[in-house]
């Protein structure tokens, strides 16, 4: 059974027993999510409406801050979600991101909005932000949509090797949009090595405490391998 903990910036996240591994980083659940998905990837672009298409809705952390911020920016975001597990409700209730992130109230009303939408259906959260959960596995899964920008958040590639496969970077690349990015925490060089030979200039930057690197990889409008190391 998951497991909830509280990392080392204070908030939450789940311990899964069965992979021995976390949904977030130990060293901090927001923190992390916050500097690989948010600075690194929406903050980025410049769209007034952005179409996020995120791997792994997992705790729903990524689409709370992704939501939390289209409001405080007066941005407008669809934003898709792909999963094949939903979460408990005493666990999700016992997720601390809501109180964390935000002094105001109506955080804690979106949480539980995003966890409880229905899922295959366009649901307006916030003025500002409209969700579409997908219950499926991305391993055989094809979007039917195009989208700026892709959380890519599944477990580690030594725990969920399925997930980090040239196939699935192909499938994700196709319906972006150029111009358009790929944000992730991982930096393995199989990794990047896929996403440069699926079409992306990949770009290294710093990552979040406790990781030295995340990868940042951008569709060029002229669909070019990078070629940088």
């Amino acid at each position: 059974m998951n497991k909830v903990i509280i990392t080392g910036d204070g908030s939450s996240t789940l311990y899964v027993p069965e992979l021995n591994e976390h949904f977030h980083s130990v060293f901090g659940a927001v923190t992390e999510s916050q500097h690989v998905f948010i600075q690194n990837g929406l903050q980025q672009l410049q769209k007034d409406t952005v179409a996020v298409f995120e791997i792994g809705f997992g705790t729903g952390l990524n689409a709370l801050l992704a939501c939390l911020y289209a409001r405080r920016h007066n941005r407008n975001l669809v934003y898709y979600t792909i999963d094949n597990v939903t979460l408990e409700n005493h666990i999700v209730t016992s997720l601390n991101y809501p109180g964390f992130m935000s002094t105001e109230d109506s955080a804690n009303d979106i949480f539980t909005s995003l966890h409880n939408a229905e899922w295959e259906h366009m649901t307006k959260i916030t003025p500002h932000f409209t969700l579409y959960k997908i219950k499926n596995d991305m391993t055989s899964y094809k979007p039917n949509f195009r989208y700026d920008l892709i959380f890519f958040d599944a477990f580690a590639p030594e725990k969920q090797p399925e997930m980090w496969t040239k196939e699935i970077f192909e499938t994700l690349y196709n319906p972006l949009y150029p111009g358009g990015l790929l944000v992730t925490y991982c930096a393995k060089g199989k990794i990047k090595r896929f996403l440069k030979e699926t079409g992306f200039r990949v770009e290294v930057h710093p990552g979040p405490p406790g990781k030295r690197h995340m990868v940042r990889a951008r569709k060029d409008d002229k669909n070019s391998p990078s070629q940088n190391p």
